[in-house]
């Protein structure tokens, strides 16, 4: 029996809670290389006011302010109205795993993406990767296992028995949560460090937590590559064919 390549992609959906601005005749929202005002207000008065039981702002001048709503959309006009918080999220492109594998030999593919999630929300965001199916890699004949950790945390290292194939990931960035980074001993889920192609974890059909922000990053936000790794044993016989597993990302503001 003849196998040859295993071709392997990996496609990303993303959702997002998102804001679009409008801005009327009056105002221009402003920006340089290193801010961006997301709204701005024309008005002839207003301010902040406080003592030590209350805290209040207001505005004066405006007109047609207030809630607005219809089957299509909900409106908040006036700039008591304005957004709480600002989110966006870059799209990302699906993964076309390299090199394909072989049926018989086995060997490791590899493939990557990345996205930029920023948001003013002083509380920051969190995000979760979800995979639609279970196993997630799978043809229309066989599957690659979801990757199992030894213990409670991810793997520092990626580990895939001989007789077995098995499909992973791990993400990196500075917003990464802290189940995927490591101390200086190599153990992930402790620790402080993103050490490069380390903490690798298996995805489910229940969201994962992967990224856990606690402040705002406007204006520039910041970078999280996901890294994808699928491995067939030198003794595992894998059937021939597309394997292709569907991911799904949620960013949500805090």
């Amino acid at each position: 029996m003849r196998y040859s390549a295993l071709s392997l992609t990996v496609l990303l959906f993303f959702l997002f809670s998102f804001l679009t601005l409008v801005d009327d005749a009056h105002g221009q929202a402003m920006t340089s290389s290193h801010y961006k005002m997301q709204s701005d207000s024309v008005n002839f008065g207003g301010g902040r006011s406080s003592s030590g039981s209350y805290a209040i702002e207001d505005t004066a001048g405006e007109i047609a302010t207030g809630i607005s709503s219809s089957a299509h959309y909900i409106m908040g006009a006036g700039y008591q109205q304005m957004q709480v918080v600002y989110l966006s999220v870059t799209s990302a492109a699906s993964v076309v795993m390299s090199p394909a594998l072989g049926g018989l030999s086995g060997g490791t593919s590899n493939g990557s993406t990345s996205f930029i999630v920023t948001t003013d929300d002083p509380a920051g965001y969190a995000a979760t990767i979800q995979a639609s199916s279970s196993p997630a890699l799978k043809s229309a004949t066989d599957s690659f296992a979801d990757y199992v950790p030894a213990g409670t945390a991810p793997d520092y290292a990626f580990n895939n028995a001989a007789t077995a194939s098995s499909f992973s990931f791990s993400p990196e960035g500075v917003d990464i949560d802290g189940r995927y980074e490591n101390n200086a001993s190599n153990v992930c889920g402790t620790g402080s460090l993103d050490t490069a192609d380390a903490c690798w974890d298996g995805l489910s059909t229940s969201p994962r937590t992967i990224l856990a922000r606690t402040s705002d990053n406007t204006p520039n936000g910041t970078i999280t590559t996901l890294k994808f790794r699928a491995a067939s044993g030198t003794s595992h016989i894998q059937t021939n064919g597309t394997y292709m597993a569907t991911t799904t990302v949620t960013v949500i503001a805090l």
